[in-house]
């Protein structure tokens, strides 16, 4: 029989749904029923990707016995991390703070008072690796509930106080400037793995926003050293087993430090941030690489993860069906030779192993091969390629697919709407724009209401019952200043501007212009979370410092370009002791820097002149620059009005720091005024 999750929309929850535990979702009812049964509370969190999440609810909560355990002794609370990331946050802080580590399944046992008092993460069915088991931990804390309770009350109450008195040091207001920059690019230096490219060991992310800090100083300095590891990472991940070879796109993270073993999940926000990534690459260096893998990261996107709404779902699952009812890590993506022999037949299986890096002895576990592109020796038969991969990948969808996390997350698919929107105008792809516009208008239609008040996430059409927290509110602004440049529709910057009038409102500091993960009026947890550090996508912080900067360039509007810099200055106290954790806060700094500049470019659509003008303008590399494309006299958008043609020709103003260059009309010139003068 269903347990109470049954009727949420989180795809992670609906996979608990069943469970033979009496699960709550997180709830006012949940703790008032721990209050009036004077039990204490379970918190489960995890996502539906998570692989020991899945992991452990197949051991412990699909277990008859443990759940008739849990059912008695506590009330039992699941929490989509990704749908509630405030509870996650405040929680994994305690974590942390109590065991030096955190992690998903997060297992946090609570007060009726939602006081946290004993953690941990993924606890196994039977003692191992010096682990207790989940059983045991189960007693032990209902043991010490029932015997000593006035101890455990004290134990929460210290580490909620604790928890409420650790007070970050977000430096002092003022911005980042060339020394804080530079001290960070030394840091990421001594960081950064020559020999492998990206930063630090085992197991190894996607730098992303940190490539983007990378490409936009050297668009801002000309420093080679910050292009090199930019360019060098790059192409190390997209030779390695972390990008998919066949079908495009990335997966979480690598398990080594050579990008061979990934972690096969595959999430909506590595790869709009990677696509955004690798098309600012192509778009400083002319790769061809980097042109390749944005597109086919792009059409990942649009083709794998886009629902039938026009949104994006949040997740692939890492596990699959390996074709004999075992649900495998990594089985919808890897080979062995007598699969590539079956497929292709010998010669070009023997063609595609080289090409592929396939070894008989495999690079993952029982003889298989994650598909790499190791370094060729010769020349390679492009057609021949083209055609192994395109046999491979149509013999791949009859393995049973991975999963998918189908719930719309707001701030993910502001990400994603930036990246498509880019990528279809550098490419001339319109698809991809059109699926950009796509995922706007239902962010707009369902996740917005009447006072533009965002909702995190909504499921096939419905939307969820959780508010937003900052990330959203700043990526969907985010990807809405994205489509306004690209697309010249004012429609878009208005919608911008309602979101971040609320995070002024009501994430922002009024006294020290910092910034809240929460609104002022949301839930009240116990701690009102507030992270500046950007990790698996840019902080909400970070990310609002980058779109008020960008409003403010595209309307004038002072107040949101002086809340941009008082925000900027975490940048300033993380930025040369952290920057790897700060890597959108610095590419931000870099646009405020530059400053950032204002292009408009004036003219009639369909006079080629103008096309010419509007692509030389998005293809422009100073940091965070913001494009206006109309007719003359239009007031579609702000930085329009009074720029008339030029000797009735269509013309570009850019403006910068509050000074003005003479209009042009040639795009040569316009590109040349795109570049740094200290580059």
């Amino acid at each position: 029989m269903p347990n109470r999750l049954a009727h949420e929309t989180s795809p992670y929850l609906l996979q608990h749904a069943d469970n033979p535990v009496d699960w709550w979702p997180w709830s006012a009812e949940a703790f008032e029923e721990a209050r009036r049964t004077s039990r204490p509370v379970l918190l489960s969190v995890g996502y539906s990707s998570c692989h020991w999440c899945h992991v452990m609810a197949h051991e412990s909560f699909e277990d008859e016995a443990t759940a008739a355990y849990l059912n008695e002794h506590f009330v039992s609370v699941k929490v989509d991390r990704e749908e509630r990331p405030d509870v996650d946050a405040v929680y994994m802080e305690a974590v942390q703070a109590a065991t030096g580590q955190g992690g998903w399944p997060m297992t946090v046992f609570l007060t009726p008072d939602a006081e946290p008092f004993y953690f941990g993460t993924y606890f196994p069915p039977e003692p191992r690796h010096g682990m207790a088991s989940f059983r045991q931990v189960l007693e032990g804390v209902s043991g010490a509930w029932a015997e000593r309770r006035d101890e455990v009350a004290e134990v929460a109450g210290k580490i909620t106080r604790d928890l409420a008195e650790r007070e970050m040091n977000f430096g002092d207001s003022s911005v980042p400037g060339e020394e804080d920059l530079a001290g960070a690019l030394l840091g990421l230096t001594r960081e950064y793995d020559a020999t492998r490219g990206g930063f630090g060991g085992a197991p190894k992310f996607p730098p992303s926003m940190v490539i983007e800090f990378l490409l936009r100083h050297n668009a801002r300095t000309g420093s080679e050293g910050a292009l090199q590891m930019a360019v060098d990472t790059c192409e190390r991940m997209a030779r390695g087993g972390l990008y998919d070879q066949l079908g495009g796109g990335f997966a979480r993270y690598s398990v080594d430090r050579d990008w061979v073993v990934p972690h096969f999940e595959k999430m909506l926000y590595d790869n709009a941030l990677l696509c955004r990534v690798y098309a600012h690459l192509w778009r400083a260096t002319g790769s061809e690489l980097a042109r390749r893998v944005a597109l086919e990261t792009a059409d990942f996107l649009v083709r794998e993860l886009r629902t039938g709404e026009g949104g994006f779902a949040s997740a692939l699952d890492a596990d699959s069906d390996d074709g004999s009812g075992r649900h495998v890590e990594g089985a919808y993506y890897v080979w062995t030779p007598a699969q590539l022999r079956e497929v292709l037949g010998d010669a070009d299986a023997e063609l595609a192993a080289r090409h592929f890096g396939v070894t008989e002895e495999g690079t993952f576990e029982e003889g298989a091969s994650v598909l790499q592109l190791p370094q060729q020796e010769g020349v390679v038969d492009a057609e021949k390629v083209t055609s192994l991969r395109e046999r491979l990948l149509a013999a791949r969808a009859g393995r049973p697919a991975p999963g998918r996390d189908d719930k719309v997350v707001a701030a993910w698919n502001g990400l994603a709407v930036a990246a498509l929107a880019e990528t279809g105008a550098y490419f001339d792809r319109p698809d991809l724009v059109e699926a950009a516009i796509g995922a706007a208008d239902l962010l707009v239609r369902l996740h917005m209401d009447d006072h533009a008040r965002l909702a995190r996430t909504s499921k096939d059409g419905r939307v969820g019952s959780n508010a937003g927290v900052l990330e959203d509110y700043a990526d969907v602004a985010e990807g809405f200043l994205a489509l306004a440049s690209v697309t010249g529709e004012g429609v878009w910057l208005e919608f911008a501007g309602f979101l971040l009038d609320h995070v002024l409102a009501q994430f922002t500091d009024a006294e020290s212009g910092a910034l809240y993960d929460t609104a002022a009026d949301a839930e009240q947890l116990i701690r009102r979370p507030q992270d500046p550090t950007d990790n698996a996508t840019p902080s909400g912080w970070s990310a609002a410092a980058g779109a008020l900067l960008s409003y403010a360039a595209q309307t004038g509007a002072e107040p949101h370009r002086a809340a941009a810099e008082r925000a900027l200055g975490v940048v300033k106290a993380l930025g040369p002791r952290a920057p790897r954790f700060i890597g959108w806060g610095l590419a931000v700094a870099e646009a405020l820097l530059d400053g950032p500049r204002e292009v408009a470019v004036v003219g009639e659509a369909g006079d080629p002149a103008t096309t010419a003008l509007r692509r030389t303008a998005l293809l422009g590399t100073a940091p965070g620059a913001v494009v206006a494309t109309g007719v003359p006299e239009s007031d579609e958008l702000p930085l329009l009005a009074g720029r008339p043609l030029v000797d009735g020709r269509p013309a570009a103003y850019v403006c910068r720091h509050f000074v003005c260059d003479a209009p042009t009309t040639d795009p040569e010139e316009l590109r040349a005024t795109l570049i740094s003068p200290n580059a």
